[in-house]
């Protein structure tokens, strides 16, 4: 069984979001890999003194096979920093995963399989 770990930005942290439907389209994404018999979890990165130790968390709890890192993370210009520090802690972490990086909530599973 192969284990993908997705880490996206809390929904609820974005101003105009619909955090509802977002987490929604993450969880249906989700199910698809775990019908494809897959292990998945879901870290939603918050944006405060916790983000660290919260992804470093996320990728010591198992060996993972490929680590999905979310648009909310990478794609807004203010965030670069952190998608920096994402991509480093998951290069330190879990440096076996392979990385892979969905364009939107409902392709996380596409990206997951592109390296499974």
């Amino acid at each position: 069984m192969s284990s993908v770990l997705l880490l996206g930005l809390d929904p609820r942290l974005a101003p105009g979001m619909d955090a509802d439907a977002v987490l929604s389209l993450i969880d249906t994404d989700m199910a698809r890999l775990r019908e494809r018999g897959h292990d998945t979890a879901t870290v939603l990165v918050p944006l405060d003194e916790s983000t660290e130790s919260t992804l470093v968390g996320a990728l010591t709890e198992r060996p993972w096979d490929v680590v999905v890192i979310g648009g909310g993370i990478r794609k807004p210009e203010q965030l670069l920093t952190l998608f920096e520090k994402v991509v480093n802690l998951v290069r330190q972490h879990a440096p076996r995963a392979a990385i892979a990086f969905n364009t939107n909530p409902g392709d996380s599973s596409e990206a997951a399989q592109r390296w499974l």
